[in-house]
């Protein structure tokens, strides 16, 4: 797209570039955008893109990344590990990534977000996938910059986790018991059909917040799906009905068949007990839209390759946590609130062993008996406000200063709950020792202080 302005390519940065739907986004917008894709690396072999290096935890590293972009575009998730270790659900982590996205987008300047989520069904309870997609997207909308939000269910494309998955399922097992998920109904969609779709939302001369359901022209159940896929593949599969939904035997069995992490075979199962179907109010209607039959075809007359989710080398900071809690308080409460309530808590809890020394703008934790601290903070007043407080880590017994560890107290955009994380911390302990001493002791603290604050703030 031309900005008719200035004759340049209007600016587009996209979050999760580098993955499955990323990578097919970038050659269907290249020619027509002037794109820029985040990365922890800063660094791709496509040629249709600039990359910049951010973590999107790092909410500095966010605005970088989206200052003098027209538009933007996530698809962003986090059912994965970011760190060597980490402590919190998902669901948190995939908050403070939105939130810090919805906060960049706002202060930059972006005109408009371009979300893929997933389908939310109506007058169910949503799994916690499900949960998370319908916050991310509320967490987005809350900055106040208009927000396009394409919700989908399954994603057809030959580097897809949850098609490979299918795939795994139907070549390994000539006979498999079917639970009762596997009758549920879904609108599968093929991935060129996604990305024509974005294309056609970033087009858009309106820039309203806007939710659209997407999915491809057929509806079909999963066993139907993997009976389809089994024909195409020439293999003759058995399948027998169980009457029962069983998410922990499905869990188990999809994980040890398919080879797929844990991390992401967990919260997906969880999601097949709903139907995603678009609603017909929602749908967009003037894309013409690929079947079942078609999807396959062209998923299987690629060569295959594995799933960035299922490798089993994924690039991870070396020794390196991030820890994030949710801690429920009222709204009246923020985030300086919080973490002056957690300093000064924290000695009473610990009594007699710790205590908690505050001299102007650090924050020093000494152990009964050393002089040294054992954690030492330099609260960053540059990068804080009432509802962010952001400290940052130096050195001392317990953590090696350079970098940037931090720990921050953050009330989410919209203000439901405050977040407390710690961020790219490095232990001094060796590894083996921290991660059953330390890190146990971090995360009793914080679940101890999460219970204390929802009942006195």
């Amino acid at each position: 797209m031309i900005s008719s302005s200035n004759n340049q390519k209007t600016k587009v940065v996209i979050a999760g570039a580098s993955g499955f739907v990323g990578k097919a986004l970038l050659e269907t917008l290249g020619d027509n955008y002037a794109l820029t894709g985040i990365s922890r690396s800063g660094r791709s072999s496509n040629s249709h893109c600039r990359w910049v290096k951010g973590d999107l935890f790092s909410m500095l590293d966010c605005e970088l990344a989206l200052e003098g972009q027209d538009y933007a575009i996530y698809l962003v998730h986090s059912m994965l590990p970011s760190a060597k270790l980490v402590q919190g659900d998902f669901q948190d982590y995939d908050l403070v990534l939105a939130d810090n996205f919805a906060r960049a987008a706002a202060k930059t300047g972006i005109k408009k977000i371009i979300y893929l989520g997933g389908i939310i069904p109506e007058g169910e309870s949503l799994s916690p996938h499900l949960e998370s997609r319908l916050e991310v997207e509320r967490t987005l909308a809350s900055s106040g910059v208009p927000v396009i939000s394409l919700r989908a269910g399954l994603i057809i494309g030959r580097e897809g986790s949850s098609f490979q998955i299918m795939r795994n399922l139907v070549r390994k097992l000539p006979i498999m018991f079917c639970p009762s998920w596997t009758a549920t109904l879904s609108s599968p969609i093929d991935l060129r059909d996604v990305c024509q779709i974005i294309a056609w939302s970033l087009d858009r001369t309106e820039n309203e917040t806007h939710v659209y359901d997407i999915g491809g022209a057929d509806t079909l159940s999963y066993k139907e799906m993997m009976q389809r896929l089994a024909k195409k593949l020439n293999l003759m599969r058995i399948m027998f009905p169980v009457p029962f939904f069983s998410p922990g035997l499905s869990k188990l069995w999809v994980t040890l068949i398919t080879g797929a992490p844990k991390n992401l075979v967990y919260p997906l199962v969880e999601s097949l007990k709903s139907q995603m179907i678009p609603r017909a109010a929602q749908k967009i209607s003037h894309i013409e839209l690929k079947n079942f039959e078609q999807m396959l075809d062209h998923a299987l007359s690629q060569e295959v390759s594995k799933a960035k989710a299922f490798s089993k080398n994924i690039s991870l900071p070396e020794n390196e946590v991030r820890s994030i809690q949710r801690l429920e308080t009222p709204k009246l409460s923020n985030a300086t609130a919080v973490a002056n309530f957690y300093f000064e808590w924290l000695p009473h809890f610990l009594n007699p062993l710790i205590k908690v020394i505050k001299i102007e703008n650090r924050v020093d934790f000494k152990l009964l008996g050393l002089k040294t601290p054992m954690l030492s903070l330099e609260y960053s007043p540059e990068r804080s406000s009432p509802d962010r407080q952001l400290f940052y880590l130096q050195n001392c017994l317990l953590a090696y200063g350079e970098g940037r560890g931090r720990l921050e107290f953050r009330d989410s955009i919209d203000n439901r709950v405050t977040i407390a994380a710690i961020h790219e911390f490095k232990p001094k302990l060796p590894w083996f020792i921290y991660k059953y001493t330390q890190a146990l002791v971090h995360l009793w603290v914080m679940k101890s202080f999460r219970k204390v604050v929802k009942k006195r703030l």
